[in-house]
This record gives structure tokens, C-alpha cells and sequence, in this order.
């Protein structure tokens, strides 16, 4: 006599027990769209058994609305289609799009800096962590468009926060001394001696803060600012990348060159 056997109580149910008892079954078309939306948003191929899970369908039931979707994107000449990698499925965009993918992503790399974006760089190199305040009196003007598009080109971003005021201190990333070639920021190139140094910069920063209107310059900084320019009457305007390298020489890592290419032998 055979002995019949019954399931222990113990055991985890199937995706499928699972799927059968715990909601009712979705239609194709909301299936498909499930199936959307949970493969637009994964950043690996994703498992038919995790997708029978979420979705609480049966593994065949997924199977087959992937192969229809697969099939539907060929016949249709979309831009991408689901392919079945490994152990999951993903989206890919399709091979023949490779030039128009390409064209886009080389662009946004080769996009050159403006001559404020290097200025504005240059300082957030050497005086880091330093406030978008300060550098702005610095280079006499409003650094906050151009420190946006330094954050979006991940040059730059927000180490910390000053402890008395709040604001933001930025710094240079990582991948910043990638493109300029440096192993670490004191791997930068010193200013030249006839810079002024750093006391007398923060008086004069000072001395801005303090009194509206145009403030002259003392003689040590009246070369910095503009060479043609009587001290008494100079303007600050800040310290142009230009002029740094004139003094100092090409700096490491081709800098005009990795961040502008184009303006490299300008």
C-alpha cells in the first residue's frame, strides 16, 4: 500500500501557491505595464522569480509577458529592447542607436568651462573649503550660476558648513584630480611669490565686506588685479586663471587642456 505524503506546515509556499492565493490575477495588459515600470527603474537585470514576487503572478505567467514585451519592442523599432541576460532581464538601448548614444555622451564630456568657470575653479582649488561669499569677493562678481554648472560637472562639491554662519564651504572632488592629473591637492602648482599672501588677501576681503562702493587696492595687490591699473585707483576683481598660469607655467595634468580643449593654445 503506497503511504500518501502531504506537505509539511513548515514549508515556505511557491511563487506560484504564493501568487495563486494572494491577490487576483492581473490581466495581460496590467501585467505588461508592471513589468514597465519595475524594469525601467533597475539598475541590474532583474530575476523572473523576484518579478513574479512583486507582482504577485505566477513565473510563467512573467515569462511570457516578457517575451510578448520583447517582441513588441522589435516589431514596433523602438529605440531599446528587453533582452534576457544572465539570470534577469534589463532594458538595453539597441546597437543601432550606439552613434546618436555616443554623440550625446561625448558632448556633455567635451563641453569646454567658460573663462568664469576656470576663474572660479581655480579659487575654490587653492582656498578650500571656502564659501560661494568669498569667492565671490574675490572675483568681484556672483559665483552662483557658475559654481552650479561646476557641481553638475563634479569638479566641485559642498564638504561642509561654516560653524558660525551656515554656508556651504566648498572643495574640489576626486574627480577633479583626475582631469588635472594630481595625486593630491598639494600636488597643485604654488602661486607665484608676487602674489600677495593670505593676510593681506583676508584684510582686503575684509575691508570690501565693510564699506560699500568700489575700494581701492594697497600696491601689493595692484599687480594681481591689472598690470596697467595705478594701485590707488584699481578695482579687486580677482585673480584670472590666465594670469596664474602666465606666472606660474603650464600647471600639472594639462589643465587648459583636460577642462578646455579647445581654448588649450589659445
Amino acid at each position: 500500500m503506497t503511504e500518501q505524503t502531504h506537505p509539511r506546515d513548515d514549508q515556505p509556499p511557491t511563487v506560484d501557491q504564493t501568487a495563486a492565493t494572494a491577490a487576483p490575477a492581473l490581466s495581460p495588459t496590467d501585467l505588461e505595464a508592471g513589468l514597465e515600470a519595475l524594469l525601467i527603474v533597475a539598475t541590474e537585470p532583474q530575476a523572473e522569480v523576484d518579478l513574479a514576487q512583486t507582482l504577485q503572478a505566477t513565473v510563467d505567467e512573467v515569462h511570457d509577458a516578457l517575451v510578448r514585451l520583447a517582441g513588441f519592442y522589435d516589431q514596433t523599432g523602438r529605440g531599446f529592447d528587453l533582452r534576457h541576460v544572465g539570470d534577469g532581464w534589463r532594458y538595453y538601448t539597441r546597437a543601432d542607436q550606439a552613434p546618436v548614444v555616443a554623440r550625446s555622451v561625448l558632448e556633455g564630456q567635451n563641453a569646454k568651462l567658460s573663462q568664469a568657470s576656470l576663474e572660479t575653479l581655480a579659487v575654490i582649488a587653492y582656498l578650500q573649503p571656502v564659501s560661494r561669499a568669498r569667492i565671490s569677493a574675490v572675483r568681484g562678481v556672483s559665483v552662483d550660476g557658475v559654481v552650479r554648472t561646476l557641481i553638475a560637472r563634479n569638479l566641485v562639491h559642498e564638504v561642509d558648513r561654516d560653524e558660525l554662519t551656515g554656508a556651504g564651504l566648498l572643495g574640489t572632488t576626486a574627480y577633479f584630480l583626475e582631469r588635472m592629473g594630481l595625486s593630491s591637492l598639494s600636488d597643485l602648482p604654488p602661486l607665484a611669490p608676487n602674489l600677495p599672501d593670505a593676510a593681506l588677501l583676508d584684510e582686503e576681503l575684509r575691508r570690501l565686506a565693510e564699506g560699500p562702493g568700489e575700494v581701492g587696492v594697497p600696491p601689493e595687490l595692484a599687480e594681481v588685479v591689472d598690470p596697467g591699473v595705478p594701485a590707488e585707483t584699481a578695482p579687486v576683481e580677482g585673480i584670472p586663471l590666465a594670469a596664474v598660469v602666465e606666472m606660474t607655467g603650464p600647471l600639472p595634468g594639462a589643465i587648459m587642456a583636460d577642462l578646455n580643449p579647445e581654448e588649450s593654445h589659445a
